[in-house]
Parts: structure tokens; sequence; C-alpha cells
């Protein structure tokens, strides 16, 4: 799962990265690859949706950080 987590993790970055892009310039990565209908970029938008849901769901199981027992409790 360890190696899930930092696949995960680079894809959310360039996926985040992609983002600030099309809100700051109005450009898309996606662009390179001929635009969001062409296969390839489908293919990369569909694999960084999915490093998210393996954040969301599996990020407790493999963060340091989060599973140190003095890391702070999230308020409810």
């Amino acid at each position: 799962m360890k190696g899930f987590h930092k696949i995960a993790f680079v894809l959310l970055v360039i996926g985040g990265l992609n983002w600030l892009l099309v809100g700051v310039l109005g450009w898309d990565l996606g662009e390179i690859f001929g635009g969001q209908g062409e296969i390839i970029s489908r293919i990369i938008y569909i694999l960084v949706g999915i490093s998210a849901l393996i954040e969301l769901f599996g990020h407790k199981n493999v963060c340091k950080e989060c599973m140190s027992p003095s890391a702070p409790m999230p308020k409810a």
C-alpha cells in the first residue's frame, strides 16, 4: 500500500498543479495530449481521480504523522 500512496501522491500533485494552471492561466495540461476528448488525457484524468480515492480512503493507513501517538486529534 505504501507504493500506491507514493504514486497517488504524485498524481494528486500533478492534478493540483493542473487545476492551478486552469484557474490562473485558463490552460489545461490535457491540451498537450490533444484535449480532454483524447484517450490519453482521459486516462490521466481517471488515474488522478483514482489517486484521490486512494488517498481519501487509505491515507491514515500509510501516513506516519497521522499514525503517530503525538499527532493532534482532529476536532469534530
